[in-house]
């Protein structure tokens, strides 16, 4: 029995050998291969985002209000007294909301302050020491103290009228008490952030010759003051607007006492001279002495600036009687330095028409300027006043370019956009 069981499973072994392991045929089917698996693209990181440029400073912009001609004729002396001072605050008012909106203001000084009483008018003036602190209480900040007045009482009353300014707290410019403040006088201001170098000058001192033992006293123009007034001194102006320039400041202006008196227009010296001026680096020209309204103009210069000339304003305050001597404006400059190139230059200008109204002899008060805009837009002024008031109007308009009527709102207004 033993054999047969043996050859069964020899049997069995060879067969489960041929099947190989799992009893499947030895010859393995084939298996197709499968396609590689394809790599995810790559992407790459994103750039870091840039900081967004910071954005430019920005521009510095200030105003600056100008004036013309202070002057106090005995009548406008006599009516200012109110039994106690001289109080000229309340015929300057109706300028007050302009002047003190302003970052800086600015007037001629057309008087001497040599002490008194007595005072006195024309031809050679003396006012009460209360014109100058009723200035700095309007808002005025700086005097011209050089023009054609500014000997009436002679070197004392020069050194006198610098001294009641510098007690009133108004900076002056034009004339000097010593050799050493004639060397600096210049001032340089700070107009809402903008600095301003102010020069002062005057065509003469109506024959007056300047002291010799004072010849810095006036800064004048000419060379020939006490004659044919036409010769300008171009090197002392050149070297004058070269040292204001080296003192860094972002703008120059020089306030000048010259041309015709009663023309409203200025003539060709007036303006050769400008353009002299403007040459030398002047920025800002503002000129008095005719006593009536010249042009003004904001002009682009040859070397790309823009600058603004006033040939005059007129009078500021007086009891002048001949024609539109009572008819000014207080003028306001807008002055702008770059944030990005940190130039400035004056990018606007307008004013506000007033009158100088003169109420009959006797009246009390008898003179007050007056905001022509005002008054009018108020009513109630008589027929001969309202007709007065409109030709003042149409006068500044004619003279001084109806473009430029724009002068900004009162005081408050102005305060609270600040």
């Amino acid at each position: 029995m033993k054999p047969r069981i043996s050859a069964m499973l020899l049997c069995f072994l060879l067969c489960l050998s041929a099947c190989g392991p799992g009893g499947a045929s030895a010859e393995a089917p084939e298996v197709p291969e499968s396609a590689p698996e394809e790599a995810a693209p790559f992407e790459a990181a994103p750039p870091p985002e840039e900081p967004a440029p910071p954005a430019p400073p920005a521009p510095t912009v200030a105003t600056l209000a100008v004036c013309g001609d202070a002057m106090s004729h005995m009548p406008l002396t006599n009516d200012a007294w109110n039994g106690e001072r001289y109080d000229y605050g309340r015929i300057m008012a109706a300028a007050g909301p302009y002047v003190e909106a302003a970052d800086y203001a600015v007037v001629n000084l057309e008087t001497t302050l040599s002490g008194g009483p007595p005072y006195s008018g024309y031809p050679a003036f003396n006012s009460p020491d209360d014109l100058a602190h009723d200035l700095k209480a309007l808002g005025f900040d700086l005097c011209l103290t050089a023009n054609n007045h500014s000997l009436d009482h002679g070197f004392s009353g020069l050194s006198r009228t610098l001294d009641v300014l510098d007690q009133a707290g108004l900076a002056h410019v034009g004339t000097s008490r010593t050799q050493e403040e004639c060397g600096q006088n210049i001032v340089l201001a700070d107009v809402g952030g903008i600095s301003v170098a102010f020069l002062g000058y005057t065509y003469g001192t109506n024959g007056i010759p300047v002291p010799k033992k004072h010849p810095y006293a006036v800064n004048l123009f000419n060379s020939d003051y006490l004659s044919t007034l036409s010769t300008p001194d171009r090197d002392r102006l050149a070297a004058d607007l070269g040292a204001a320039r080296d003192l860094g400041p972002d703008l120059v202006a020089v306030m000048i006492h010259w041309g015709a008196e009663y023309q409203t227009k200025q003539n060709r010296y007036q303006e050769e001279l400008a353009e002299f001026l403007f040459q030398q680096g002047a920025d800002i020209i503002l000129g008095g002495h005719s006593h009536v309204p010249q042009p003004m103009e904001l002009r682009t210069l040859p070397d790309g600036r823009q600058g603004f000339v006033c040939f005059s304003l007129g009078n500021f305050i007086s009891s002048q009687t001949k024609p539109l001597t009572d008819t000014t404006a207080v003028l306001t400059l807008e002055l702008t330095r770059s944030g990005e190139t940190g130039e400035a230059q004056v990018t606007g200008c307008s004013y506000r028409p007033m009158y100088m109204l003169h109420r009959d002899k006797g009246a009390s008060p008898r003179f007050e300027l007056v905001d022509i805009h005002a008054a009018l837009e108020a009513g109630g002024a008589d027929a001969p006043l309202k007709g007065r008031l409109e030709k003042a109007l149409e006068t500044c308009r004619a003279v001084f370019g109806e473009s430029y009527d724009r002068a900004p709102p009162a005081a408050q207004a102005v305060k609270a956009e600040r």
